[in-house]
């Protein structure tokens, strides 16, 4: 063989090893790494930290974050208008029973005076007439036919004579022992005493204090009284009206107007 063939094969085998080599460090680590060309093993990686609750949100992708971020503002507001409504419920209920009892004492003072009502009427209507109709007609016929304290005293006062003399069936004899059995009275000492002048006095210090419902009942026990049924039709017709005005204020303080119907 020429020099030249021999150059070529020599050539063609040492390529061939190269190869060969190459090929057994890639595929059979314990060779690379004896040899000291192969890379060194990979560490294991660290554990990682859970992350805290901002960070967990500021982690969210852009939309879930904001809608996260929406909702809780929602129910914010939410809290807020309740609070609102809450509030605003009790202003009202505040504002309407005020009104109520203005209403109510106007009434009051009107009936005290004598003096019509006038545009309190609509008013006792509209705010008290669904749940107390008896008592607001009471009071709206008691200002057609006012009735005072100082005129039902002054009356009493002109009745004296009538109501302790005796009614008008009496008879002299019946009259002189109502008399004769004034002047000593034996009673005991809890109790009042039942003779006419006595009772009589009782009902005028009651119509002095206002007190017109015990002055009545004081009445009727004299013997006159058959002889006074204006004054007492008169003290009835009070009465009632103040009874009625007494129930309208008691629900204006305690539940305020009625809704309208």
């Amino acid at each position: 063989m020429s020099w030249s063939a021999r150059l070529l094969i020599g050539l063609v085998l040492i390529i061939a090893g190269a190869a060969a080599a190459t090929w057994g460090l890639a595929h059979y680590r314990p060779a690379a790494r004896f040899l000291g060309v192969a890379p060194p093993p990979a560490a294991a990686p660290a554990p990682r930290a859970m992350p805290t609750a901002p960070q967990a949100a500021a982690a969210l992708p852009p939309t879930a974050a904001a809608t996260q971020s929406q909702d809780q503002h929602i129910a914010d507001l939410q809290g807020r208008l309740a609070r609102v409504e809450r509030a605003t419920a009790r202003a009202e209920g505040s504002a309407g029973r005020a009104d109520a009892l203005v209403v109510a004492f106007a009434a009051r003072r009107a009936i005290d005076r004598g003096v019509a009502l006038g545009y309190l009427e609509n008013l006792l209507v509209d705010r008290f007439g669904a749940r107390h109709q008896h008592a607001v007609a009471t009071i709206i016929a008691a200002s057609h036919q006012p009735v005072r304290l100082d005129d039902l005293t002054a009356q009493y006062d002109e009745l004296g004579d009538e109501l302790r003399r005796g009614g008008p069936d009496d008879g002299w004899w019946t009259n002189f022992r109502r008399e004769l059995g004034s002047l000593v009275e034996v009673h005991p000492a809890d109790r009042p005493s039942a003779n006419p002048q006595a009772r009589y006095g009782r009902a005028q210090q009651r119509l002095a204090a206002g007190d017109v419902d015990r002055a009545l009942a004081e009445t009727m026990r004299l013997p006159g009284a058959p002889r006074a049924a204006d004054w007492v039709d008169k003290a009835r017709r009070y009465v009632a009206a103040h009874r009625a005005l007494d129930e309208v204020e008691s629900a204006a303080l305690l539940t305020g107007p009625n809704p309208a119907r």
